[in-house]
């Protein structure tokens, strides 16, 4: 099949399943609401005050777009790192780098910034560099000899990631107690309105086709033209500013960058042109799914959304570990 037409195909019954997720959790919450009253909220029939338009419209609708945005930003970025550092685990909260952007967020909170546009920026900012002093401290420990191995890359990780975790919790430990509240609120994986990272992923997306020569190793991108470097450090930042405006804007959620492209990839095959704007479909999917598994599972109490990705992560990460990439390590 023609790869533009399978792309389509690919993304038409994504959408699909998109739409039925994201109607699926629009009628499911805390708010008991009928069927029929958030029919007439989504069509403008409601009162402008009333009960199920505020629920559907200020707080259900913009917490699935939110879903859908930060994990089809982290399933990109998990895209992306995987095919950089040519390591099938390779995902921002396994390397550190989500822990790194979440002690730049805190840095940012201790020193006032909320959560209004222009203070969001600058908490991006924050994470931004975060995200790079932890990728950068991952980079410089594991790459010892030729190439990443899977081994030193996930200690690597680890060991950022500790760091990191400490140094967050050395900084709440500082903090005003008036301030605190939000912190620990946001570091749970509360979803929030987010921008889309459109830059980011324009940034990888348009350079999939390269992505898919990096297997083929430097000495073979250089030898069909391509900037073996630039391509590295465009991918770098752009995957970190994916996941830097999503720990920015929703906290540190794991684990959606390693399921969900793995996952594509049994399904579609390895070629990134494909797999890029499939994972950002496809992570919106896995973490709206997540998403309202934690505002209905206890509820009219809400579990972190965090919680939920994990406890299907950490079994998944675990059977990749023993049992596809056992021989790597």
């Amino acid at each position: 099949m023609n790869p533009i037409r399978r792309l389509i195909l690919v993304l038409g019954v994504l959408s699909t399943a998109l739409f039925v997720a994201a109607a699926v959790a629009l009628f499911l919450g805390s708010a008991q609401l009928s069927t029929s009253a958030v029919l007439s909220a989504v069509s403008g029939r409601a009162a402008p005050e009333s009960v199920e338009r505020v629920v559907t419209l200020s707080i259900r609708l913009p917490r699935i777009a939110a879903a859908v945005l930060a994990g089809g930003a982290l399933a990109v970025a998990g895209v992306a790192f995987q095919a950089l550092t040519r390591n099938p685990l390779a995902e921002p909260s396994v390397l550190g780098i989500s822990a790194g952007a979440a002690f730049g967020v805190v840095i940012g909170q201790s020193f006032g910034l909320g959560l209004s546009f222009r203070e969001a920026l600058g908490l991006t900012a924050f994470a931004f560099a975060g995200a790079l002093i932890a990728a950068g401290a991952v980079y410089l420990i594991a790459a010892i000899g030729r190439g990443l191995s899977i081994q030193t890359l996930l200690l690597a990780g680890v060991i950022v990631g500790i760091f990191f975790s400490s140094a967050i919790t050395v900084v709440i430990s500082l903090l005003d107690f008036n301030r605190l509240g939000g912190v620990v609120h946001w570091l749970l994986g509360n979803l929030a309105p987010i921008p889309p990272g459109a830059v980011g992923f324009a940034l990888i997306v348009t350079h999939a086709r390269e992505l898919n020569l990096m297997a083929l190793g430097e000495e073979a991108l250089q030898q069909l033209g391509v900037a073996a470097d630039r391509l590295k450090l465009t991918i770098f930042l752009a995957a970190a500013l994916l996941t830097a405006t999503v720990v920015a804007f929703v906290g540190p959620i794991g684990f959606v960058g390693l399921i969900v492209p793995h996952i594509l990839r049994i399904l579609l095959g390895s070629d990134n042109r494909l797999l890029v704007p499939a994972a950002l479909v496809g992570g919106g999917i896995f973490l709206l799914f997540a998403d309202t598994i934690a505002r209905n599972i206890v509820a009219p109490a809400e579990l972190s959304v965090g919680v939920i990705t994990a406890f299907f992560g950490a079994p998944f990460f675990i059977y990749l570990l023993r049992t596809r990439y056992r021989a790597n390590l």
